[in-house]
């Protein structure tokens, strides 16, 4: 289901909400799944036990019929206790402790983009700007991934999210695979700060992780890392943009950025769909799931669901923040705390540096990600004045 407006989910939500919690449909590939509808019934489903959310349970959603896109494993596609033991060996490093360490760290690199970006003659596409070297330049110091190699894998990337074939989405994640595997092998034998070397030390060596168990995970979290965060600082600028009196009133009060951040993250919701399936039959508001059925939860929805008090104004004001755009549940986004620090430096130095700011291009004419699945933005120009 496409987005109308890049300001709202698709229409269909609504009448899906309207139907019901949950709603048979059916996929792109002639299966039929249950789309979780309504905030409460969300919740409910990402933290209940009997829901599954292993590729091998989710047949149904894979991209071919032989099931070649569920053969990329990492702890995301784990149950408990399985999935919590390979998620605390990375807790300790997205701690909100740990992401206020790095804060100044994300504000010299965000200044030293900004320095770039005013110093430009002509319009400037924000996202290849500022978004995607943010995003990619944070992910790859935590990890310990050369930054010089970004070309390869934001190209490798954008396949792998994109509404690509099945062959084309395991040969991008080959060539993640195969790009990681070099690395993680590389620090084996020269250990440094980041993640991937601390998990070689900690977790390799003593045998608790595999090598593929870390080469997977360390795909896993050079895609999510950097796609996720430069999705949201494309489409929190823009809407942003567009309301010069919120960003007023945010330089006067400062301590409102992050109820902001909380809203954009609210009102756009770029990653949606929640896959998952259920192991026994299992009844969820007062529809039966039977064992093998997949579910997907519709984050987008459930965060424009009546829970929300205007659901479809943005306000940043909002008392009620506890959004569904990093899931919920024991699979709620691991990197959430360095997401949202990220969006709120980018978003005050960005306002803060250059005031007048403005898109360069209509609305229409915006080039918005309808193919993957992660909404975003593939470019976005704007203007300003130079000093």
């Amino acid at each position: 289901m496409a987005r109308t407006c890049p300001f709202s989910p698709p229409e269909r939500y609504t009448e899906l909400r309207a139907q019901g919690p949950l709603v048979k449909a059916t996929l792109w590939n002639g299966k039929e799944t249950w789309l979780v509808t309504r905030y409460d019934t969300v919740r409910k489903l990402l933290q209940d036990p009997r829901i599954s959310s292993e590729p091998p349970r989710l047949a149904t959603l894979a991209a071919s019929e032989d099931g070649q896109s569920t053969n990329f494993r990492t702890f995301v596609g784990m149950d408990p206790p399985e999935h919590g033991v390979y998620r605390r060996m990375l807790t300790s490093y997205f701690t909100v402790k740990r992401v206020q360490s790095m804060r100044p760290a994300i504000q010299r690199t965000a200044d030293e983009l900004l320095d770039r970006i005013a110093a430009t003659e002509g319009p400037v596409d924000l996202v290849e700007a500022l978004a995607m070297p943010l995003a990619t330049a944070v992910i790859c110091e935590l990890l310990g991934v050369p930054y010089d190699d970004r070309e390869f894998f934001h190209s490798r990337s954008a396949v792998a999210i994109q509404s690509s074939t099945a062959e084309e989405t395991m040969a991008a994640f080959m060539d993640l695979y195969q790009y990681l595997d070099k690395l993680v092998r590389a620090k084996e034998a020269e250990p440094d700060e980041g993640i991937i070397s601390r998990l070689v030390v900690d977790q390799l060596r003593s045998g608790a992780l595999t090598h593929e168990e870390l080469v997977n995970t360390s795909v896993l979290l050079l895609i999510v890392g950097h796609e996720t965060s430069a999705n949201m600082i494309g489409l929190g600028a823009l809407t942003l943009m567009r309301r010069p009196d919120v960003v007023a009133e945010l330089k006067a009060d400062p301590e409102l950025w992050s109820a902001a951040v909380d809203e954009l993250l609210r009102y756009h919701s770029s990653a949606d769909w929640l896959r998952r399936a259920a192991k026994e039959d299992i009844e969820i508001d007062g529809t039966l799931i039977k064992a093998g059925d997949s579910v997907i939860g519709l984050a987008a929805s459930a965060n424009r669901d009546e829970h929300f008090e205007n659901p479809d104004e943005f306000d940043i004001h909002r008392t009620e923040r506890h959004h569904l755009a990093f899931g919920y549940g024991p699979h709620q986004c691991i990197g959430q705390h360095l997401a949202k620090a990220e969006l709120e430096i980018a978003f005050r130095t960005l306002f803060d540096r250059i005031p007048d700011v403005v898109p360069a291009a209509e609305l229409d004419d915006l080039p918005f990600k309808h193919d993957a699945t992660l909404f975003g933005l593939y470019g976005l120009p704007v203007t300003f004045t130079r000093p």
